[in-house]
């Protein structure tokens, strides 16, 4: 009764410990979802820019939306409405949709448009001026326009506030159909920038949602109108959900298949729930280590550390499957446990390469996998044998298992074998069609091909920058950006006409240097000579005396204000362009101009001679590439270092460099098959791949190790063979579902896993030693 009663307590205080650690990471773990994180550390300053760029940049906040679907009037309308009820809602900095906006500039900010606008740098506010400009108005007031003009024409009979927001619109502005954009294909256009970045999944997903839920506000009952979302934020949002849906859905089948394997092997479900302790154990503990290191862990962590550690399913596996009749569990697991050391010790010291990467969400990978795989092996050893119930099926008496040994152990195993393997493999590799690396970042996370064709042709409709290009303003301070942005915007003009680019957006587009606005303000009239004006230009038209009290006032205003910097321009609506668009840098200021249609990059070449690099293009998709390849190299680096620890202690724990070639062999064999069969299949590998074959590697050095051991008996042959099948099967049952996904991150851990077991597994039993026991019928 005391040794049930003992393994009850036992068993009681271990769950309590699990739900305390569970409990703990809820309340203290914060779930990051930033991609950047698992994006190799930034090196040089133009990979500094693309990480920021990646996530922050002015083009990867932008959502392209179209509304279809109704009339065109009925269409327009729905534009104007959706676009007013959007620009209400604190998510987005900016919202156009090609209609006038007069709350561009807040009310205290309208004087200041006398500093932005470039209407008088050639003929200065007089007389003759402003009689044109009145003259004009008198015909727009008889013309659908009055509707519009009206409210302004008080403060504004020049019209700067409209001249100011064609200005800031687009460079290359989209078809205009009733006041509002329109695509070819009759589609109402609008542009939405978001205050989050780019490629924060949870952000953009209450973005997208707000929007969805704003046009269904704004739709009337009998409306059959359809609205399409694009851009980076969008295909964010849904590559996140497509890989968080797919992994849930396959690891339910996984886990089902996981769970009626143990059934069959083990024949009882209290069996079943005991070795999923240290399982849990190991996860558990992964996650507590997280919490306290580094108080934040990324989803992609969570998901992939969940993964890695299917290589610690194997520790309970092997405790049931190589329990012997006439011992305790106890007994039992005190003879596995030098093998289940050596295996546990060369994972983590495999693993250890993902810490030594320098990339934040490969750092906490390594921390979660060690963390686990060194508690979920530890549990198995001193936990779980002692919760375990006395009565067991022995799994050397499992039916048709010794006749499989035996076939097994008949196997020929030529001294050639190897050899010819390897000179395959060679030729494999040398026939690979396609390049050996993936430097292409966007082909991880490949967006489906309507989906980016429907994408670029809302971008070309809408006039929308490349996310591919930047072209970057250098100067010591945010005025020098400005002012060197005005002196290079005739050659940016000049590269327009000759048709390498369709048009260009640079900082000053928006505000102009503060010498340029003193200039300005020192042409303005004063308050008598400008009233002047206005009686000799309103003579003989039909407007009333001191009815553009409001205009002089705000030119008297203008004489007197301090020019308007970034700072305080920030403040209003458009500010936010700006504010993205001047970048702080380790002492010194970037301005971030955009490209749209881009042609001829290398036209930018002569100008970045001239300007001694001050002005140049970025080419985010070369400096990403750039990027991952200093990236793997350092990756690889680490990997060679483990490699080397991960010899070593197999050679420490064999203390025989023959049963230690017997095990690292097949290991090092099957890694190089799995590669020349990926090659071959023209996969060209990432990151991904290579997470994987560590993972594959750790799981084979288990076969290898466990096929090696010399077993006493037949009965422990056919035990030993039982705990690798399980082991095999269910790891199959994982990954070979993963190489089925549609997701490329998931098929290439899957598929590449899934090789390294089969290969593993072979190569295990054919490059065994013979005679380690006899036969185990």
């Amino acid at each position: 009764m005391t040794g049930r009663s003992g393994r009850f307590a036992l068993l009681a205080a271990w769950i309590v410990a699990l739900v305390s650690v569970a409990a703990y990471t809820a309340h203290t773990l914060k779930i990051s979802t930033d991609l950047r994180s698992f994006m190799p550390p930034a090196q040089s300053a133009d990979q500094k820019l693309l990480m920021e760029q990646i996530g922050e940049g002015p083009g990867s906040r932008l959502l392209l939306l179209a509304i279809s679907g109704d009339e065109e009037s009925r269409l327009a309308e729905l534009s104007r409405t959706f676009s007013s009820a959007l620009r209400e809602d604190p998510r987005f900095s900016q919202v156009i949709n090609g209609e006038f906006d007069a709350g561009m500039l807040d009310e205290t900010l309208l004087p200041y448009r006398y500093l932005l606008t470039a209407s008088f740098d050639e003929e200065p506010l007089d007389a003759a001026v402003l009689a044109d400009e009145l003259q004009q108005r008198v015909e727009d007031l008889g013309s659908p326009a009055a509707t519009l003009l009206k409210p302004i024409l008080e403060r504004d009979p020049t019209l700067e506030i409209m001249k100011l927001a064609e200005a800031w619109s687009p460079p290359r502005q989209p078809l205009v159909r009733d006041g509002v954009w329109f695509s070819p294909e009759n589609e109402a256009l609008l542009l939405a920038q978001t205050h989050a970045p780019g490629f924060d999944p949870e952000a953009q997903g209450e973005a997208i949602a707000a929007i969805r839920n704003t046009f269904d506000a704004v739709k009337s009952a009998g409306d059959t109108a359809e609205l399409v979302i694009s851009g980076p934020g969008y295909f964010t949002v849904m590559v996140n959900a497509d890989t968080r849906g797919e992994s849930e859905w396959l690891g339910r089948i996984s886990t089902v298949g996981f769970i009626i394997l143990l059934l069959l092997a083990y024949r009882s479900i209290a069996v079943l729930g005991l070795a999923a302790l240290p399982i849990a154990s190991g996860a558990l503990a992964g996650v507590g280590a997280i919490a306290l290191v580094f108080t934040e862990m990324h989803g992609i962590t969570l998901a992939f550390g969940f993964t890695l550690l299917g290589v610690a399913q194997e520790y309970p596996i092997r405790l049931l499957s190589h329990r012997r009749a006439g011992e305790t569990a106890l007994e039992s697991v005190r003879g596995l446990w030098p093998l289940l050391l050596t295996a546990i010790a060369s994972a983590c010291i495999a693993y250890l390469a993902f810490f030594a990467s320098g990339v934040t969400g490969l750092m906490q990978l390594a921390v979660f996998t060690i963390s686990g795989l060194l508690v979920a092996g530890f549990s198995t050893r001193y936990l779980l044998p002692r919760v375990l119930p006395i009565r067991f099926r022995d799994a050397a008496d499992t039916p048709g298992l010794g006749a499989v040994w035996n076939w097994l152990e008949a196997l020929p195993r030529p001294r050639w074998l190897p050899a010819l393997l390897c000179v395959i493999a060679a030729i494999m590799l040398w026939a690979a069609p396609t390049p050996f690396w993936q430097n292409d970042l966007a082909a991880l996370t490949p967006v489906p091909q309507d989906l980016m064709q429907r994408e670029g042709r809302l971008r070309a409709a809408l006039g929308a920058p490349d996310v591919r290009y930047l072209l970057i303003v250098e100067a010591e301070d945010a005025e020098g950006v400005l002012e060197l942005s005005e002196q290079v915007a005739p050659r940016i003009e000049a590269l327009v006409e000759q048709g390498a680019i369709a048009a260009a957006e640079l900082p000053s587009r928006y505000l102009p240097s503060l010498e340029t606005q003193r200039a300005r303000q020192q042409k303005l009239p004063s308050r008598d000579a400008l009233e002047a004006m206005l009686d000799e230009a309103s003579a003989g038209l039909p407007f009333r005396q001191g009815l553009f009290e409001p205009f002089v006032d705000d030119v008297e205003t203008a004489r007197g204000l301090e020019p308007l910097t970034p700072a305080a321009f920030a403040s209003s609506p458009i500010g936010a362009r700006i504010d993205a668009m001047l970048v702080e840098r380790e002492g010194h200021w970037l301005g971030l101009g955009t490209i749209i249609g881009m042609q001829d990059a290398e036209a930018f070449g002569a100008l970045a001679a001239e300007t001694g690099g001050a002005v140049r293009l970025l080419d985010l998709k070369g400096a990403s590439e750039s990027l991952v390849i200093s990236y793997r190299e350092r990756i690889l680096q680490a990997f060679v270092i483990a490699i080397v620890l991960l010899v070593i202690t197999v050679f420490v724990a064999f203390r025989d460099v023959r049963r230690a070639w017997h095990v690292l062999a097949p290991m090092t064999l099957a890694t190089i098959l799995v590669l020349a069969v990926l090659r071959i299949s023209g996969f060209s590998l990432s990151l991904f791949h290579l997470v994987a074959l560590t993972l594959a590697a750790g799981l084979g050095l288990h076969y290898a190790l466990f096929f090696e051991r010399t077993t006493p008996d037949a009965a422990e042959a056919r035990r030993t063979l039982h705990a690798t099948l399980v082991c095999v099967i269910s790891a199959l049952l994982v990954f070979a579902l993963l190489a089925w996904s549609s997701l490329p991150v998931l098929r290439a851990i899957g598929l590449t896993v899934s090789l390294g077991v089969g290969f593993h597994f072979c190569l295990s039993i054919l490059m065994a030693r013979k005679g380690r026991s006899g036969h185990a019928g």
